[in-house]
């Protein structure tokens, strides 16, 4: 890892410190959160009245009610789970271009800032040029080292797959699984990839992230492409017709991607960098109810 400053300011951690998470998910585990489950527990938030039964908690017995109707009930109240979100961030080669890779971490950092400031568990992971170990944590005090964490993360220069190296890093039995990626892989790798997805968490939601440069291409003339992800090149005189039908691929990539995420009850979005962090926040992301 580099060392950098932060890439998101202070300003912006007080923004987005009044976002969290939102998911419909059932919340599961052993620890204690700030989220309403719909099991009962110890919580602040009581839920109604259940006749004792032997085996119960004296101490839950409301003794109000016994001087009213002489029978013993005790008080239920909701239980708190904590929410456990994964975040895999695609560092791979595509996501390289400097404005690109900014964009895609200040999301990362921004949904991870979501998590730690409402006592969630946070994990974090990457497939790279390099695999760290992935950060795990819980609670607001964490959300500094997350930051820098992310950060001082390598320029994105990774040579493998993301989608075939990406599930080797996925913990288990998430409530919210975030994909942050360009999604520029081809479709049978995509598929292999989606399709195991559910079995990590319920809710799974795929960011990708897109640059105005790639949805509309500038260039003109005589021009050297090269692939970033193999380093292949081609020379490639551009035209209305190379153009057009660039547009027409990338249209089908998109559309064959949709196809995939509805298939596997994936739920997808699409940033555009140029329309900066505030607009992916507190518009797409807000509207489409990921976070409230």
């Amino acid at each position: 890892m580099k060392q950098t400053g932060l890439i998101l300011p202070d300003d912006w951690i007080s923004k987005i410190s009044r976002l969290s998470i939102a998911t419909s998910s059932k919340l599961r585990g052993q620890h204690k959160g700030s989220h309403r489950s719909q099991r009962f527990g110890a919580s602040l938030d009581f839920s109604d009245f259940r006749e004792y039964t032997l085996g119960d908690d004296v101490r839950q017995v409301d003794w109000n009610v016994f001087a009213r109707t002489e029978k013993f009930f005790i008080k239920r109240f909701l239980d708190e789970q904590e929410m456990r979100v994964h975040i895999l961030l695609d560092a791979t080669r595509s996501m390289g271009e400097e404005k690109k890779w900014l964009f895609a971490r200040q999301v990362a950092a921004a949904l991870g800032l979501m998590v730690l400031n409402r006592d969630d568990r946070l994990s974090f992971s990457y497939v790279g040029e390099t695999h760290a170990m992935p950060f795990r944590k819980k609670g607001a005090t964490y959300r500094k080292p997350f930051l820098q964490v992310v950060s001082s993360l390598e320029d994105a220069r990774g040579v493998g797959s993301f989608t075939q190296d990406g599930i080797k890093v996925l913990p288990k039995d998430s409530t919210v699984l975030f994909i942050v990626t360009d999604g520029l892989e081809p479709m049978a790798n995509w598929e292999q990839f989606l399709k195991r997805l559910p079995r990590f968490s319920g809710d799974v939601r795929c960011i990708q992230i897109v640059t105005e440069e790639e949805l509309n291409p500038s260039f003109s003339g005589d021009i050297r492409l090269i692939d970033s992800e193999t380093a292949s090149d081609v020379n490639v005189s551009v035209s209305n017709r190379v153009l057009a039908n660039y547009e027409k691929t990338r249209l089908e990539h998109e559309a064959q991607f949709d196809a995939l995420v509805n298939r596997f009850g994936i739920r997808k979005t699409q940033l555009i960098v140029e329309d900066g962090l505030q607009n992916a926040l507190f518009n797409k992301l807000l509207k489409s109810r990921w976070v409230q």
